[in-house]
């Protein structure tokens, strides 16, 4: 059924092709679709997905980026948030200006057709190695795809959220929504993604974010993944710094089936900071894969990553990180740590933190932990009166607070706290 769905996926392209709309991107996207048609879907085989194997949930029937209606009231289920917000919606992968707030201030939020196409050129899917065939296969398929553009000097008055919503009631459904992100000078924003399904079919979404940072620009990107059981999930993310200017990324999967999340940061202007955060609490047979790239290309960088992870049930974890300091890259600073808690016997992780480094005047560390919560901790809290239940859940919400109180905005991070206090439950 994989070599079904890869066809299928070739034949509407070449179908796409034949669209005026399809002009947009055109050389990209035919390089994107002939380095997909030659690696074909990612295999167990591959290093980089060693431990995630989507064999199973592409042997499928799938729909591709098929037509959805929700009623209001379905509409307003799907995209509730305790947070004022900025809305763009996504109905199987394709944007849809009619249901999005596209008036933001100090931000135009067009889709790729109606925007500013100079910056859609200049920037989507370029200098990418291809070397990921999710990543070529969204971007073969990005014509209906949102730029946000953050005007030079401008600060977003509220968070910008991207939903991803899969209408699976009489189908599966195969989406690819794509976003570009471009901050100008002395500019900030937030971008919140996350991805709701309704209906009991399977729902396989392949999303891709491209964000570019200019000078003095701030950027604060959440993805945040809490769907059905019958939610699958692969988000490859690029961000790069092409001036001075600060990131913060923060990562949460409290819910889904097999999620995939891919981070690629580029420090490619000096005195540039990024900041890279994962929250990742999983049961049942949950699969959660977080592979992070830092290159600092430039020297007198910043970064910092910090990822968490407590699993319970059967579920699998994997985090492989790398930190790349190329030759030139002196001064850099570059810190990671990945740390785990394994609630059963059942449950398992795969870690692997990475340094690769080529310059000789660097600070640099990176480490992994992965254990049971600390039976000291339980008895005292059981010596004072605390439940065994109660006990669990205040030492669970310990862990993942350090990862919380990175979250910058107050009402997202009430919003995720009162989630994974739900999760916990």
């Amino acid at each position: 059924m994989t070599t079904e769905l890869k066809e299928s996926l070739i034949q509407q392209f070449n179908t796409l092709e034949k669209t005026t709309s399809a002009s947009l991107l055109a050389d990209t996207r035919k390089e994107a679709i002939s380095a997909f048609q030659q690696l074909g879907f990612p295999t167990t085989k591959h290093e980089e997905w060693k431990y995630t194997n989507l064999k199973t949930t592409l042997a499928k029937p799938y729909a591709i980026e098929s037509a959805a209606t929700f009623s209001a009231e379905d509409l307003k289920a799907l995209t509730a948030l305790p947070i004022d917000c900025y809305k763009i919606i996504f109905v199987n992968g394709i944007f849809s200006p009619s249901l999005s707030t596209i008036d933001a201030a100090g931000v135009t939020i067009e889709s790729f057709q109606t925007s500013n196409q100079e910056l859609v050129q200049k920037y989507f899917g370029k200098n990418l190695p291809y070397n990921d065939s999710m990543v070529a296969l969204n971007i073969a398929f990005a014509t209906t795809g949102t730029l946000i553009h953050v005007k030079a000097k401008q600060q977003v008055d509220k968070p910008i959220v991207c939903f991803y919503l899969a209408d699976v009631r009489n189908a599966n459904v195969f989406a690819q929504p794509s976003v570009l992100i471009v901050v100008e000078e002395a500019a900030n924003a937030i971008v919140v993604e996350l991805n709701r399904s309704l209906g009991s079919n399977t729902a396989f979404t392949n999303a891709f974010t491209h964000a570019i940072l200019k000078k003095d620009a701030y950027l604060e990107q959440y993805k945040i993944q809490n769907d059905i059981d019958n939610s699958n999930f692969v988000h490859n993310s690029q961000l790069v710094h092409e001036g001075k200017s600060n990131s913060y990324t923060t990562t949460i999967t409290l819910n889904g089936g097999l999620v995939r999340n891919n981070l690629n940061v580029t420090l490619a202007a000096e005195y540039c900071e990024a900041y890279l955060n994962g929250l990742y609490l999983e049961k049942g047979s949950q699969h959660v894969d977080n592979h992070t790239l830092v290159d600092h290309a430039m020297p007198n960088c910043y970064s910092n990553e910090l990822y968490k992870g407590i699993l319970d049930g059967k579920s699998t974890g994997v985090f492989n990180g790398k930190i790349w300091v190329r030759k030139d890259a002196q001064k850099t600073n570059a810190f990671q740590s990945n740390k785990n808690i394994l609630l059963s016997k059942d449950a398992s992780v795969n870690t692997k933190p990475q340094l690769e480094i080529y310059a000789d005047d660097v600070k640099c560390s990176h480490g992994a932990t992965t254990g049971q919560l600390d039976p000291e901790a339980m008895f005292y809290l059981r010596a004072r009166g605390v439940g065994e239940d109660t006990a669990k859940k205040m030492l669970v919400h310990a862990i993942a607070f350090d990862v919380l109180e990175k979250v910058k905005h107050d009402e997202l991070r009430a919003y995720l706290e009162q989630e994974i206090e739900a999760r916990l439950k």
